[in-house]
């Protein structure tokens, strides 16, 4: 036997070469892609890795028997290089077709293999016959493994690439731009402010021209672990209401607000588990109760989902001071989750704090499967008012929807007036999946206001939704909301009597005025969507009174 010389080594493709080629046929090769090659090989090289662990020649294999033409070829392989070994269920899959491409990285394989046993051993191994046989291979498939080399080189520079340029190695940003055309009609309705069915005076006027507005958020989430989130949000908008607030809360847009385009701080967080099943958040800034009881409802996106703030969720989420707060949610199972959460309308200002200002304090236990999901709600919040100019100006509930009245808006005189509002709300939620494109779900939820030093009042709301997804094209969304935003159902009359004539409510509102709303979410792209949506207002206020609206908008919603 001749020696095989170390420096040679690159140059040897080993016999194992013929032994493949006459236990597999190249019968697939000529119709296969080069993609569907490189996809092979991938498999291939997988399932080469645990083709590693065994020992014994070919009888091992339970579909290879001594009769086999190859068998000897096989059983040379495997005991004398042992590059070459079988599945873990036993087999060796003989009789299956192997492309080049699959053979090319087998071979490369078993190059490495003799690599390692010449770097192990002194001893003559390789015959002359099996140089040339080596030799002979190492031509013929020398532009198959070029190619694989030129790939693993070219992802190598795509990583160098990736790692020099990256923006962190904790940091991920995430973009969403909305455009929005948003018009509503008609640009006049009466003065029922304290809806009683009287005129206070003319016509209530406000903005009705067709007007163009945006909001851009960034969002930086970082990771410590793994596990965790740091969130920081920029964001700036000029989603500017009608000027119809005076008269009632109910058009707005679910992407509202407005801060004339400046960049802001809206939101700053840390979410992480503690322990396997519960997960904690903390807000410094932008803290919502819906942060830490989450709905079902799939409507709720300002950017991608409802068009309307009423329609994303159930007002009662939206009561008390919301800004800074913490709160956990823990799995009690694959279906039940609990979830509690605290929130401070003034955390930040010493005159009021965490616990002395406006807050709202909310639980709530849900369950959810593939078809239907179930939860029920409880917040108690309070809102502290504040004197401007003599008179003392209250936030009401704080939800920002309903009429004014439902919403326990106030504007008071001096000593008559109260200074707060403690409520108790309630809420029941539901969610019907019968199919992946259908759902039907929706809410009820009941707040009993308390008006300190002056009475008590009850306010209502509730909805209905149903999305079909996918309709017309994956990614696509057509939705429909129907419901009552809050309504004021009755108040004492020790309250009634308080605010009458002062632009605030009679003891309830006397008729009920309706939320009808659709939109189409159009896909255009992963990263564009097409929203066009109209709302209808009957009794704008719950009054009969006024004149019913429409406002609708051309939502275009861009993620990066």
């Amino acid at each position: 036997m001749a020696k095989l010389h170390r420096s040679s080594i690159k140059a040897l493709p080993i016999f194992i070469g013929s032994a493949l080629l006459a236990a597999q046929p190249f019968a697939a090769q000529a119709q296969t892609t080069n993609q569907d090659l490189f996809d092979q090989i991938e498999a291939y090289s997988s399932e080469g890795q645990v083709m590693m662990n065994q020992a014994g020649g070919a009888s091992q294999f339970s579909d290879v028997s001594p009769s086999d033409w190859a068998f000897q070829a096989l059983d040379d392989l495997v005991r004398r290089y042992d590059c070459l070994k079988g599945y873990p269920n036993g087999t060796f899959r003989g009789s299956r077709a192997l492309t080049r491409y699959e053979f090319a990285a087998g071979l490369n394989a078993c190059l490495q293999q003799i690599e390692r046993l010449i770097a192990e051993t002194t001893a003559d191994f390789a015959t002359r016959e099996d140089l040339e046989t080596m030799n002979r291979l190492m031509q013929e498939f020398e532009a198959e493994l070029a190619m694989l080399g030129t790939r693993v080189d070219n992802l190598e520079s795509r990583v160098s690439f990736l790692e020099d340029n990256q923006f962190s190695t904790t940091t991920k940003l995430a973009g969403e731009a909305i455009f929005a055309l948003n018009a509503i009609s008609p640009r006049r309705n009466q003065p029922d402010t304290n809806a009683n069915r009287l005129l206070e005076g003319t016509d209530t006027r406000f903005r009705d021209e067709i007007v163009f507005q945006d909001r851009v958020r960034l969002n930086f989430d970082t990771s410590f672990t793994g596990r965790d989130r740091l969130r920081t949000r920029l964001q700036a908008r000029n989603v500017a209401d009608w000027g119809v607030r005076a008269l009632t809360n109910e058009p707005r847009y679910g992407f509202g607000g407005d801060n004339g385009n400046n960049v802001e701080l809206d939101v700053l967080s840390y979410r992480f588990p503690v322990g396997d099943k519960t997960t904690a958040q903390i807000f410094a800034n932008g803290a919502g109760m819906d942060d830490f009881l989450p709905t079902l409802n799939p409507f709720d996106s300002s950017g991608n989902g409802s068009i309307s703030r009423f329609g994303q969720r159930n007002p009662i989420l939206r009561a008390g001071g919301q800004n800074q707060g913490i709160g956990f949610m823990h799995k009690l199972n694959d279906n039940f989750n609990v979830s509690v959460g605290y929130t401070a309308g003034q955390g930040e200002n010493p005159t009021a704090g965490i616990f002395g200002g406006s807050y709202a304090l909310g639980g709530q236990i849900q369950f959810e499967n593939d078809k239907f999901g179930v939860g029920l709600q409880y917040t108690n919040s309070y809102t502290n008012g504040v004197v401007e100019n003599g008179r003392l100006s209250g936030d009401g509930l704080g939800t920002g929807t309903g009429s004014r009245a439902g919403d326990l808006s106030f504007r008071g005189v001096g000593a008559a007036s109260t200074d707060a509002i403690v409520s108790n709300n309630y809420g029941l939620e539901l969610l019907f999946t019968p199919s992946d494109r259908l759902f039907v779900g929706g809410w009820i939820g009941m707040s009993k206001g308390i008006v300190l030093r002056s009475g008590k009042a009850d306010v209502w709301n509730y909805a209905l939704t149903v999305g079909l997804p996918d309709l017309g094209g994956e990614g696509n969304l057509l939705g429909f909301v129907f419901g009552q935003q809050p309504r004021l159902a009755g108040s004492s009359a020790s309250l009634a009597g308080a605010f009458r004539g002062t632009n605030t409510f009679d003891r309830a509102n006397l008729d009920t005025g309706y939320h009808l709303e659709a939109f189409y979410r159009l896909r255009v792209n992963d990263n564009i969507h097409i929203t066009p949506g109209l709302v209808y207002l009957t009794n704008p206020g719950h009054s009969s009174i006024n004149a019913d609206m429409l406002m609708g908008t051309l939502r275009t919603t861009f993620t990066f």
